[in-house]
């Protein structure tokens, strides 16, 4: 009864289901893109008595455990925002610089915030696009990096980066919606943080400088593969 209960959960529901002696919580939000993906609550005391059971059940599959590494490459490849990342957060990013839009129903009858809404989107100034450098040697970028045009103008931030499936490091940036065209150059400095630039014109011989690294705005969701 209870597996049953587990295979009729679609996309976004959540059910409390009794198995193998725990008392769970089942969520089908797992946040990678993947078309099912779960998310299991479960009391504390019990976690890691369950965590130890799934990974002996799951071996002969070849379960393996991974950590938010993972779940930032999935989600990223998927176009996906993160909650204080690409969402609110330092920058109090909103739903249509986030480009998520589509998911405010506008039309219907009882929404409060309709109006103010509109008025947001329609004078937004920024938009969040996906980047890939062009580069498969360059480090990951980290989250307030600048991004700039190809005349070095600051026109925005790195929200999130990752490595893809194919092992060229891509990410999520929030800039000016004039260079969010797929194909837009971009130069982006890694680790801004902990970098200390120094003037060109006191540069000795041999010494080196920090250097932007190239990239390119991609596809903000991938793009369906045709099928042969």
């Amino acid at each position: 009864e209870e597996s049953e209960n587990l295979t009729g959960i679609k996309k976004g529901q959540v059910r409390s289901v009794q198995l193998g002696g725990y008392d769970l919580i089942v969520a089908r939000t797992g946040y990678t893109g993947e078309r099912i993906s779960y998310e299991l609550f479960v009391h504390p005391d019990k976690l890691a008595d369950l965590w130890n059971q799934l990974m002996e059940i799951g071996k002969p599959l070849g379960l393996k455990p991974c950590g938010l590494g993972a779940r930032d490459s999935l989600r990223i490849e998927a176009g996906l925002p993160l909650y204080g990342h690409e969402l609110a957060g330092p920058e109090n990013y909103t739903i249509s610089e986030a480009g998520l839009s589509g998911f405010v129903k506008t039309y219907k009858p009882w929404f409060i915030g309709r109006e103010a809404y509109r008025t947001q989107a329609e004078n937004q100034k920024r938009i969040l696009v996906r980047f890939r450098f062009t580069d498969k040697t360059v480090r990951l970028a980290h989250h307030g990096d600048p991004a700039m045009d190809i005349r070095g103008k600051v026109i925005g931030r790195v929200t999130s980066c990752a490595m893809d499936k194919d092992g060229w490091i891509m990410g999520l940036a929030m800039v000016d919606i004039r260079s969010a065209e797929e194909g837009t150059p971009l130069y982006i400095y890694q680790n801004s943080e902990k970098v200390q630039l120094k003037e060109p014109g006191k540069l000795a011989d041999g010494e080196k400088i920090t250097l932007p690294n190239p990239a390119a705005v991609i596809s903000r969701f991938p793009k369906a593969e045709k099928k042969s």
